[in-house]
């Protein structure tokens, strides 16, 4: 809006068109369209020096250059809370964006470039559904202004008093507040709310109706539980047969569904804990204890929080039997490493 605010001033002085021409009286009548430089020139024409001085002024906040603006709306208005959504806003200068919050959480930067950002949308606890304001800053970290519809204004920002100089027969003019923020909604996602509900139900109280239990060396045959209640179909490798008791390799070895899930792009995406940031609730997570190379642990992630100092995720499952297990406790108590799979 600073664009608009600055072309505003010159309105004030000679009529300045919403395109940055006045209309000036020439004669009986007549009008004809100059340009703003022209207009802030004749009025330079009638003040003293001083004065003068206050329109170059003027004139060169009309042709700085005013740095990124978002000029577009969110290419996504809704997001699931557990996170992980891709969004994407165009504008001006976008290449000078340097961070991006929702609701105040810190969301990754996914692409970028001088017309484009693309973010992914941070996880946050269940009660935080609803709006959320997603706001951009620069590398100063300044906030970037909005110029799109339905641009929410930040509290207390206004236009600088630069753009409110007076001079003689130019109206004085009033500061306006700008905007800064697009709104996001944060909902449910019915698919993830059944998987994670199905592990803290019977993380510790087994569903022995539906299910074989393997006794010591469950955690990949639960995991494997909780997708069916995600809503997953079973196929040749990946499968539990009740009648029978049969299971696939992929259903119960934590390293068979590593290769299962790695070779099913449509189902899942390895991440690394480098790329932790991007897990979200409901992801599969596998740990490697004592970093040989396969996968000694696995279990679904039922929180995700992101701070400052970075982001914190914890996990459910069996052996260890738990709802919310701390990945860097873990860590710290078996060793090794965690990587993860976010599942579409």
């Amino acid at each position: 809006m600073r664009r608009s605010i600055a072309f505003g001033c010159v309105a004030a002085i000679m009529g300045v068109s919403a395109f940055g021409t006045v209309a000036a009286s020439a004669g009986e009548g007549a009008t004809r369209v100059v340009s703003a430089r022209e207009a802030v020139a004749t009025v330079a024409e009638t003040v003293d020096p001083v004065e003068a001085a206050a329109v170059d002024e003027l004139v060169s906040l009309i042709d700085t250059d005013d740095g990124p603006a978002i000029t577009s709306g969110l290419s996504v208005a809704e997001a699931p809370f557990t996170g992980g959504t891709q969004v994407t806003v165009t504008g001006e200068e976008l290449d000078q964006v340097a961070s991006v919050t929702v609701a105040g959480v810190p969301a990754a930067i996914v692409a970028i470039d001088e017309s484009h950002v693309t973010f992914a949308v941070p996880a946050v606890a269940e009660n935080a559904l609803g709006s959320a304001e997603v706001r951009f800053a620069d590398v100063a970290g300044e906030p970037v202004d909005v110029e799109a519809p339905g641009a929410t204004v930040a509290a207390g920002a206004s236009v600088p008093a630069a753009f409110t100089t007076e001079l003689p027969g130019i109206v004085h003019a009033s500061t306006q507040s700008v905007p800064h923020a697009l709104t996001l909604a944060y909902t449910t996602n019915p698919a993830i709310d059944a998987q994670v509900g199905y592990v803290l139900t019977y993380w510790s109280s087994y569903n022995t109706a539906q299910y074989t239990v393997l006794s010591g060396v469950d955690c990949a045959n639960f995991a494997s539980q909780s997708l069916i209640a995600r809503g997953w179909t079973m196929d040749g490798e990946w499968y539990h047969d009740a009648a029978t008791g049969a299971m696939g390799a992929a259903w119960v070895s934590s390293t068979a569904l590593r290769d299962y899930l790695a070779a099913r792009p449509d189902r899942a995406t390895a991440l690394d804990d480098s790329q932790r940031s991007l897990v979200k609730v409901g992801d599969i997570a596998q740990f490697d204890w004592d970093s040989s190379g396969d996968r000694d642990h696995t279990a679904v992630v039922t929180r995700v929080e992101h701070t400052e100092t970075g982001t914190k995720v914890w996990v459910g499952g069996h052996t260890k039997d738990a709802d919310y297990w701390d990945v860097d406790q873990a860590l710290a108590t078996g060793g090794g490493y965690v990587s993860y799979f976010s599942l579409a």
